[in-house]
């Protein structure tokens, strides 16, 4: 499966302006933007079966591992918690032993985003799943060296942890249905890097 660019420009004139295509045309120009579908090895408009699914796995692996920043937030809100609790054996799995992190790590790396058999489209999307997590080393050293007990450093801390939480909790959502759907989700931070690694 190959991840093919449209990148088409329509050039349309505005009906109204015929006598400015001499001065600007420029202004008589309407532009569409660039657009990236996935197509399978059939050439269909979608990914593969296959290809959305594990597209769509891979985004529990920075969740997964950065679900230590929701501590403040699934304590107080109740559909969170609702929402998480089915995924409370996979994440006790995952966190069991202190290097599972690493080994998933390495083998979504080695395995999967390095080897060619598999499409752009796991690639891709199985990167910004590891970028993802690669960040989450910037909390950690922020709560590694600034570890408040009590007053504005706490709420501060609370804030920056639930932010965090949240962020990986919504890249999960929109990263894991846009793949069951067939899209190519481009997450804000990590799409870019990911593009760069995925050749």
């Amino acid at each position: 499966m190959a991840i093919t660019n449209l990148l088409s420009t329509t050039i349309t004139p505005l009906p109204f302006t015929s006598h400015l295509k001499r001065h600007s045309p420029f202004l008589l120009r309407k532009f569409k933007r660039p657009t990236i579908l996935a197509q399978s090895k059939n050439n269909n408009d979608s990914a593969d079966g296959p290809d959305r699914l594990i597209s769509a796995i891979t985004y529990f692996y920075p969740f997964f591992d950065g679900i230590q920043y929701g501590k403040y937030v699934i304590t107080q809100f109740a559909p969170i918690q609702t929402l998480i609790q089915p995924l409370v054996p996979a994440i006790r799995v995952f966190k069991s032993f202190p290097l599972n992190g690493l080994l998933v790590f390495f083998t979504l790396y080695f395995i999967v985003v390095r080897n060619q058999n598999f499409s752009r489209y796991v690639r891709f999307n199985t990167m910004q799943a590891i970028v993802l997590d690669v960040l989450l080393i910037f909390p950690d050293l922020l709560e590694r060296s600034f570890n408040p007990k009590d007053g504005l450093g706490l709420d501060l801390m609370m804030s920056f942890d639930s932010t965090v939480f949240l962020f990986l909790l919504v890249s999960l959502v929109y990263g894991s249905s846009s793949c069951l759907l067939g899209q190519l989700p481009r997450l804000p931070i990590v799409a870019e890097a990911a593009d760069r690694q995925v050749l």
